[in-house]
């Protein structure tokens, strides 16, 4: 058996396009030896259009553009790509690598071509798996840093290699070869077939997932429970908060232990809550708190921006 690490660039990337200009691989055997190791370029019949993670306009390939009209097409490098990715003999790795078999995906689609079928794994899935770390996708460049990797940004081929360099870091780290490194990370390899992609996944990271949704139903209750209590709220003519139009931070409007009754004692003094940030003139966050909201807040000079304690004090004070 085989391992397969391949990675690709485009030449420019839209939701129903991807024109493919480079595909890089390297070939090796079990035991990391490497038996090729090539950057095929393709013409990506179209011009380029490069943007970074963001959208942003400025990514550069390390490539003369130019050369790229005298390359094959993808039609024509196509079977080749083909045979390498579905030869059973072959283990597929990348890295991100639902992204690269939608581009696949997508360019067979625009030249009428078969579809792919193969599995595959990925490295940033294994990285993120083994550091229990799933707050943000890694990129390969960060990876490989702290592996202590040389290797050519954007390159096709180098991002293959280093993609192979991570995962043989890991097998090393666990004392197996690859396929034992998808039992120890429990993983279970994607596969792409009539057109229809399914992501690998591992157990730690589907529980994750389970546990980012399960928060976020709750605090989307929380959301409503606050909302539907501050629209029973009735505003009183007079009292000493008589024009004090309040908006909570959006961490402490979740906490609907603390928040409801602040907001109860505001409305029985007189004062008023707005959803509406631009509306008020007295904001209430946790000390550090860095939420875009905040942030917002802190750029309106006419927004008095106090804490929760301090609202405390406000609201219980009896000496006013």
């Amino acid at each position: 058996m085989n391992l397969l690490f391949f990675d690709i660039e485009c030449a420019s990337v839209y939701k129903t396009s991807a024109k493919i200009c480079a595909f890089g691989y390297v070939l090796c055997d079990e035991q990391f030896n490497i038996i090729e190791k090539e950057d095929i370029l393709i013409n990506p019949k179209g011009k380029f259009h490069l943007t970074d993670a963001r959208g942003a306009r400025g990514l550069k390939l390390p490539y003369e553009y130019d050369k790229f009209k005298q390359c094959p097409t993808f039609t024509e490098i196509y079977p080749r790509i083909k045979a390498l990715l579905e030869d059973r003999n072959n283990l597929v790795y990348g890295h991100a690598t639902h992204n690269d078999v939608k581009y696949l995906e997508l360019e067979t689609n625009r030249f009428h071509l078969p579809p792919f079928n193969f599995s595959f794994s990925d490295s940033q899935l294994m990285y993120m798996t083994a550091t229990g770390d799933f707050s943000r996708q890694f990129g390969l460049e960060y990876i490989t840093e702290s592996l202590n990797v040389e290797f050519t940004p954007h390159r096709a081929a180098d991002d293959a290699y280093a993609t192979m360099r991570v995962t043989q870091a890991l097998c090393n780290r666990y004392s197996c070869d690859c396929r034992g490194l998808d039992e120890v990370l429990e993983i279970k390899r994607g596969r792409v077939a009539n057109h229809r992609i399914t992501q690998p996944m591992s157990r730690k990271f589907a529980e994750y997932r389970e546990e980012v949704q399960r928060e976020k139903r709750e605090r989307s209750e929380r959301r409503v429970t606050f909302y539907i209590h501050l629209s029973r709220c009735k505003k009183k003519k007079s009292g000493r908060l008589v024009g004090k139009i309040y908006n909570f931070s959006r961490p402490l409007e979740d906490d609907i232990a603390t928040s409801l009754p602040l907001v109860d004692r505001i409305y029985a003094l007189g004062g008023r809550y707005t959803q509406k940030q631009s509306e008020c003139n007295v904001y209430v966050r946790e000390v550090g708190d860095e939420t875009v909201r905040t942030k917002n807040a802190e750029d309106n000079a006419a927004i008095e921006i106090i804490s929760p304690e301090e609202l405390r004090e406000c609201l219980y004070d009896t000496t006013s």
